[in-house]
């Protein structure tokens, strides 16, 4: 990172993490190093006028985002050099008509053809359109050809096409699998179905309807989403909320893991054909969210994160119900989780299926569970401590198999390492308000980048503010690394193992999709 950022000047109306404009030459240096597994690729965005990535070099754990100037519509691709951000930039062309110079695919990737206008991040914001409906594309949008999806050619290959439709109450995707007989060869995904213009809808916002819109993100991760964007907002403005709120921000964020980990395990039994584990977990989940919507008067904690602090105070009549669920949860989870390891023929189906290799999740950065169950220890909590995690820390769980066992594995032990932590939470939890006013924003243009660990992985947000109001907004789901390594991580696998496989992953459409 000193070879490629020591010589340039930080950009002064970022705070936080360092923002340095780059040229070409260190910008294919950043390539290259990426390439070489010198530097994480957190994440890459853009502006009317500039592509940013933001960076983490592991061996020192400092952070960087690095901006290239793309004022004539064009900006070098880091694809050439590192395939993780290929579909960021395919997104960044989608929506901001950014030539990504030496791009491996152009194909379009959130954008299908339907959009009334195109490049809406490129355009100045105007009144809402109502949404387009039916089979005629709106006036504006371009006609597309149809997607062409990767060829695979060999004896005895077929196609088996999967949504974007499902049977299930799930969001939209399209799955296009190629086969030989049973065994999956490559599976290519479409995705962009669930596109809200969330970063379009952002841009003007004041500062507290911006933090509604970011908690819509994606409706499972309400929390970590609506802290990450709270927290860039905060940093810009240089304004630390209260103590309490900032301890029951983690309270939140802790519960929503605890509720989504059990939801996922039983998911993952129940595509196992092992109803049984589903349905107690399904059970303790309910508890969970009871618990929530008791203690924070909602069951998601939906715009409970605010800019200044936050929107509910824990009474005491909550606090006591955070600790019952601890309670039940400490009494009646590891029954499950012997349950779970005790059965031979549940094994059988999770051991050894759907692995990613620990090359292929450390070059991805891959966040979360999935990183971690092979063999990346990354977590933001822990790696890049923010508070209250670094008065109070949690111990990262961290597995080598990379396998949907190790899947299932990382998310039992963090609900047990959540469980302590909240109890540590309650018993230090100050006293106090639990939201200030905002300062008034400064009459130029703030910025700010900041990460936070939902249940999936890190959430990257940046913003930057003028006047009041969201000028740029970019939120990055832990899903944008995920998808990817579920394609590599099904090939050499069965047909009927996908659903095992994509529920031990459990990546977000809405949250990719922006």
């Amino acid at each position: 990172m000193k070879a490629l950022f020591g010589e340039l000047s930080a950009v002064a109306s970022h705070r936080g993490w360092p923002r340095a404009p780059v040229n070409a030459g260190t910008w294919r240096g950043i390539g290259e190093a990426l390439r070489e597994g010198k530097l994480d690729l957190l994440g890459e965005w853009g502006d009317a006028a500039a592509v940013h990535c933001a960076l983490f070099e592991p061996a020192t754990r400092k952070l960087q985002i690095a901006t290239h100037e793309a004022g004539s519509g064009a900006a070098p691709s880091l694809a050439v050099f590192h395939p993780p951000a290929l579909r960021l930039e395919r997104a960044i062309a989608d929506l901001l008509a950014i030539e990504m110079v030496g791009l491996p695919d152009r194909r379009p990737w959130l954008d299908h053809g339907r959009w009334p206008e195109p490049a809406p991040l490129a355009q100045p914001r105007a009144a809402a359109t109502p949404a387009a409906t039916g089979a005629t594309p709106p006036a504006g949008a371009i006609e597309r050809p149809p997607y062409r999806f990767l060829p695979a050619e060999g004896p005895g290959l077929h196609q088996i096409p999967v949504g974007p439709v499902h049977a299930g109450i799930i969001e939209p995707g399209h799955f296009r699998f190629t086969a030989s007989g049973e065994t999956v060869v490559r599976l290519e995904e479409r995705l962009g179905y669930t596109h809200k213009g969330i970063e379009r809808l952002m841009a003007g916002q004041d500062l507290e309807p911006a933090s509604r819109i970011a908690a819509r993100l994606s409706g499972d991760s309400t929390v970590a989403c609506s802290w990450a964007f709270v927290q860039a907002v905060e940093g810009a403005l240089d304004f630390r909320p209260p103590p309490r709120a900032v301890w029951l921000r983690g309270v939140m964020a802790e519960l929503e893991r605890i509720a989504n980990h059990l939801g996922d395990i039983g998911a993952i039994c129940n595509d196992a054909a092992f109803a049984i584990l589903h349905a107690e977990c399904g059970i303790l989940r309910e508890a969970a969210l009871r618990t929530c919507a008791r203690a924070f008067g909602h069951r998601l904690m939906m715009d409970r994160i605010v800019p200044g602090g936050v929107a509910a105070d824990l009474t005491h009549d909550g606090e006591e119900a955070i600790r019952a669920l601890c309670g039940r949860l400490s009494s009646e989870f590891p029954e499950l989780i012997e349950l779970y390891d005790n059965t031979a023929s549940l094994q059988d189906r999770t051991a050894g299926t759907g692995v990613v290799k620990p090359s292929l999740a450390a070059q991805f950065a891959a966040p979360g569970f999935v990183g971690r169950a092979s063999g990346r220890a990354f977590d933001a909590r822990v790696s890049l401590p923010y508070a209250p995690y670094d008065t109070a820390p949690v111990e990262m769980v961290v597995r080598q198999e990379g396998d949907v066992d190790a899947r299932v594995w990382v998310r039992i032990l963090e609900v047990e390492r959540s469980i302590s932590w909240l109890r540590t939470a309650l018993s230090a939890l100050p006293a106090g308000p639990v939201r200030l006013p905002s300062p008034a924003t400064p009459a130029t243009s703030v910025e700010c980048t900041a990460m936070v660990e939902g249940f999936r992985g890190d959430i990257l947000a940046y913003v930057r503010i003028g006047a009041g109001r969201i000028e740029r907004c970019h939120l990055r789901d832990p899903s944008w690394f995920h998808w990817p390594l579920l394609e590599a991580a099904i090939e050499g696998n069965i047909v009927a193992d996908f659903p095992l496989c994509n529920k031990s992953f459990n990546c977000s459409y809405s949250g990719h999709d922006l």
